[in-house]
């Protein structure tokens, strides 16, 4: 995705808000359920790249961890230094970009890296992005990087109703390829690069990291569609999708239907 759709896409969309909402609470959840079990023990050197308004960031540091946030739109970048007045201070806000680090070499424990890489839909620029992320990481470091599923646009349209031309030949398009390319008038999210999860991981290992494992996010919880706000809402039901969002989080056969995946790699001591 070229840099000016990016930030006209988040200038007009409120990240921080999206992750307040009700059927964002399960991806916030899990998404920090994962970052706790796998990264490094406190204190430690953390990089949230492309963390936007430091919604991971603030929370890292709340764990003691020396979080710097990078990100390549600079309204985030407002937003995280407004929030420090009330959330506390991060050891660093940048704008920049994740495929190019202002960050020494092997000078960081773990790259949180959650959003670079689907919207960076050249394959190169992924690249570019993950050698910036192992070069930077100490040997033995953690990268935990996110994508989003190729096939959850297929999902969307199945669950909610959206069968109609324009949405099915974007999904399928997006399942194809991995390019998502919607009209700007859809509900679809922006032009992005979706991963199949064993691309994710292809990408990954030809920097160099190694061990690499992924995980699903919210795993087949999206299957239920818009009922889905209703079953969170009730205790004994959400507590269940959460259980069972976690025991099958490595279940090779349900990580396509999954919205977002986070690989977690070792740098090579």
């Amino acid at each position: 995705m070229q840099n000016d759709q990016l930030l006209t896409y988040y200038t007009s969309t409120n990240e921080a808000g999206r992750l307040a909402r009700i059927e964002s609470e399960l991806e916030m959840l899990r998404t920090r359920d994962i970052l706790k079990r796998h990264l490094p023990p406190s204190p430690a050197v953390i990089l949230d790249v492309g963390g936007g308004p430091a919604v991971h960031s603030f929370w890292l540091a709340a764990q003691h961890y020396e979080v710097h946030l990078i990100d390549i739109v600079p309204s985030h970048i407002e937003q995280a230094r407004t929030a420090e007045e009330s959330k506390g201070k991060l050891a660093s806000i940048l704008l920049g970009d994740a495929r190019e680090l202002k960050f020494a070499d092997a000078s960081v424990d773990a790259v949180v890296m959650l959003g670079p890489l689907y919207h960076l839909t050249r394959r190169n620029d992924r690249i570019k992005a993950l050698r910036e992320a192992y070069r930077v990481l100490r040997p033995g470091g953690m990268l935990l990087a996110g994508a989003i599923s190729r096939y959850i646009p297929i999902v969307k349209v199945l669950t909610r109703d959206m069968l109609n031309e324009r949405t099915m030949a974007v999904a399928s398009q997006t399942a194809c390829t991995g390019q998502h390319r919607p009209d700007p008038d859809l509900d679809f999210f922006t032009t992005a690069f979706f991963h199949h999860p064993r691309g994710l991981e292809k990408e990954i290992k030809l920097v160099g990291f190694r061990r690499c494992t992924t995980l699903a996010v919210e795993g087949p919880a999206r299957l239920l569609g818009e009922q889905f706000n209703e079953r969170w809402a009730q205790p004994q039901t959400r507590q269940w999708i959460l259980d069972t969002t976690r025991n099958l989080e490595a279940d090779r056969s349900l990580l396509g239907v999954s919205g977002h995946m986070i690989s977690i790699a070792r740098k090579p001591q």
